[in-house]
């Protein structure tokens, strides 16, 4: 039997679950088991049917209130006026593809290039991330004339043919593609390192060098700069630098995947990867790009693109259209105008503290990371030796939603519960969220 999916089963719905749901809930789960294909996944054991969200809020189809803390989809808040106002006025107006002219793919691309470094001058447009990661594959392999993609041990960068074959998240029923080299994360809470920079730039080129004792030529690095599959990896800030250096060495070109980092989630800087002071090649994003319409894109220096671009035509029919870049252009001036990137930096910065004083009475909490709204707690049976506790995480995620907070686990454990709320999150939720890991952890212990 294939291992269960770290980012698609662990906090999942099944089968055995559904005597104890409600007659309405029952309903729409059986009906989904008839109509729907069986690789999709509920999440909880009671799922919840939500009707309604509004910022950092969603309501189920009782009325009942619930906080977001898991959602990077709707990033700037659910249902934010802008983006509504943005796409209903150019959705009754003309939406076409990019083989015809328009301003707004135009004017937003250049808005777009001014947040990243002065290098990447290139933008191609799609609709998923998944996409955009393919895509930056095909750059790479193109670029380097090497096959050989190298990620982190617990990735999770998409679901086309190429993504797959490099998100071993997706568990072992999804096999990596042969060309493809994983990395242990760089995770500092568990890496007994004197520099972890250079543990992992050392890991790449194990990896590398492996490559090549199969005839494999090495064409790229793709990561999530703050490792969110891995388990939320953050610090220290600055060492991905070496491993940066170490895939130039070889040939190869550094993707990053800002599709959770990206777009002011991190506080300390608008792109995941600024936050280390390192460069890429090519920056891909995706879900918080269009607060919930679908959109995303690959950003890359020119001379790596041409490899592709000046060999193979790329149309993709609805990407870059007029309707999904006005929501994206409406994301970005909300981001500005709501002063998110500094707003997720300062109530980030009080959430860790107060879940550090949780940690304080709790044992069970390992370890608190995390920069801005995007925050790593882990949960372990045994402090001193760090040993992950699954099963604990899963009932906190079972009791938070019975209190009404929504989030989900990460890492290669399922132990480390995943806080990546809305940008809309405001001090005042700090209470709720904090309030009920509390009690969650409190009955758990009994």
């Amino acid at each position: 039997m294939a291992t269960r999916s770290t980012i698609m089963d662990t906090n999942s719905f099944r089968a055995e679950h559904a005597d104890a749901l409600s007659q309405d809930v029952r309903k729409l789960t059986d009906k989904r088991s008839r109509v729907l294909g069986d690789s999709y996944r509920l999440f909880y054991r009671n799922p919840v049917h939500l009707v309604r969200g509004e910022g950092q809020y969603l309501w189920d189809a009782a009325g009942d209130k619930y906080l977001d803390v898991y959602n990077n989809v709707a990033s700037i808040g659910h249902c934010h006026p802008a983006v509504i106002a943005a796409v209903h006025q150019q959705m009754s107006q003309l939406n076409t593809h990019t083989r015809y002219l328009h301003e707004r793919i135009l004017d937003y691309t250049e808005d777009l290039l001014t947040t990243v470094p002065a290098e990447i001058t290139k933008a191609m447009y799609m609709c998923t991330g998944s996409e955009a990661n393919d895509l930056a594959i095909r750059v790479a392999r193109a670029y380097s004339g090497g096959t050989g993609i190298i990620v982190s041990q617990e990735a999770y960068h998409g679901t086309s043919e190429l993504t797959s074959g490099a998100s071993p998240a997706l568990g072992s029923g999804q096999p990596l593609a042969a060309t493809t080299r994983l990395v242990p994360a760089p995770d500092r809470y568990r890496v007994d390192a004197p520099d972890l920079g250079i543990w992992f730039a050392n890991e790449i080129q194990k990896q590398i060098d492996d490559m090549a004792a199969h005839g494999i030529k090495f064409a790229g690095f793709l990561a999530d700069s703050i490792f969110s599959s891995d388990g939320v990896l953050p610090a220290p800030i600055g060492y991905l630098q070496p491993a940066v250096d170490v895939v130039h060495a070889n040939g190869g070109i550094f993707i990053a995947d800002e599709v959770q980092p990206g777009f002011a989630r991190t506080g300390d800087a608008f792109w995941g990867f600024a936050r280390h002071g390192i460069v890429p090649d090519i920056i891909t994003m995706g879900k918080p790009m269009g607060n919930g319409i679908p959109v995303s894109a690959l950003l890359a220096r020119p001379d790596v693109l041409a490899a592709f671009s000046d060999e193979i035509p790329y149309f993709n029919t609805f990407g870059g259209n007029p309707v999904s870049i006005a929501a994206a252009q409406a994301v970005l001036q909300v981001i500005r105008e709501e002063k998110l990137q500094a707003h997720s930096k300062n109530v980030g910065e009080k959430l860790r503290r107060e879940l550090a004083l949780l940690a304080q009475r709790h044992s069970s909490v390992g370890d608190v990371r995390g920069a801005g709204l995007f925050i790593g707690f882990e949960l372990v049976s045994d402090r001193d030796a760090k040993t992950p506790n699954k099963a604990l995480a899963l009932d906190v995620i079972e009791r938070l939603r019975t209190d009404h907070v929504l989030t989900s686990v990460a890492g290669p454990y399922g132990n480390v519960l995943k806080l990546r709320p809305p940008l809309a999150f405001q001090e005042q939720d700090i209470d709720w969220l904090v309030g009920s890991l509390d009690k969650a952890l409190t009955a758990a212990a009994l």
